[in-house]
């Protein structure tokens, strides 16, 4: 008889969400993927070296077809029992439009697929930031526009129009919002599947992504509130990965539609520091 595969999709191939796929995918097949190749097969290698099955595969997720493709290629290998959606960039490494289009419709777009996919009993994780808890609140009615407007209309939002989005890291803390949002929103629609969805939201974790932040023009900035926090400390993609293998696994069955924030504390000091 041949044996059920179960596959764990994990789309960005970055440190985090590595040290998620390990804690999660043991005796899963693990597909990789990147919009560079090249980072997905040095994330194959690693995991395959450590006893993973594992294939590969490119996407963008800010193309509906790649992500369609994506999909497709994760069910003809089995069932979907996990997603991993650590892709993303940061402020410092992209414009506004890209990180509006790349971190905030890509990441609606995953959940949307993929809700179409996820078997019963499945479940996943967005990796988030601190940076959405930052953001002053929104109204209910914006909150609920970034949760529940259609894909293809997300990015026409009267909050998302280029007068009302001051620069890259006001257009991150917007769209990481709106990952939380729409984690809760498609939780509704995932649940009706029998599969759960929440998000984390690290605070500085130390891998390349924030090392370009702490070697740009906010480096100063990001110093102050890891020396500020109770922590005192930078997060490891570890840390974030046991915070995950909670949320995916049967001891978290109970949790779902919820964003964590794990930074150490930057985030209480930012509104309660002396």
């Amino acid at each position: 008889m041949e044996k059920e595969v179960k596959v764990v999709v994990l789309i960005g191939a970055g440190s985090i969400g590595q040290a998620i796929a390990r804690r999660v995918s043991a005796g899963k097949h693990v597909l990789i993927s990147d919009i560079k190749i090249e980072h997905a097969e040095t994330a194959a290698k690693t995991l395959s070296d450590a006893g993973f099955e594992v294939s590969t595969t490119i996407v963008d997720v800010a193309s509906k077809e790649s992500v369609n493709a994506l999909v497709s290629k994760a069910v003809s290998i089995g069932k979907v029992v996990g997603l991993i959606q650590a892709a993303g960039v940061s402020p410092s490494q992209a414009s506004v439009e890209t990180i509006l289009k790349v971190d905030l419709y890509g990441t609606a777009l995953v959940l949307e697929a993929f809700g179409h996919v996820i078997e019963q009993g499945g479940a996943g994780v967005v990796i988030s930031s601190q940076s959405g808890h930052r953001l002053p609140a929104l109204t209910i009615e914006e909150d609920k526009q970034l949760a529940t407007t259609s894909v293809e209309e997300l990015l026409t939002l009267p909050l998302l129009k280029k007068d009302n989005v001051k620069d890259s890291l006001h257009a991150y803390q917007i769209s990481k919002r709106g990952n939380s949002l729409r984690v809760r929103a498609e939780a509704v629609r995932w649940g009706k599947r029998g599969a759960r969805i929440n998000a984390i939201s690290p605070g500085i974790v130390i891998t390349p992504l924030a090392k370009d932040e702490l070697e740009g023009p906010r480096g100063d900035v990001y110093r102050k509130m890891i020396n500020s926090s109770a922590a005192g400390r930078p997060g490891t993609p570890d840390e974030v990965g046991t915070m995950a293998a909670l949320l995916m696994s049967e001891d978290g069955a109970f949790i779902t539609g919820s964003d964590f924030l794990m930074d150490g504390g930057v985030t209480a000091n930012y509104f309660y520091g002396e």
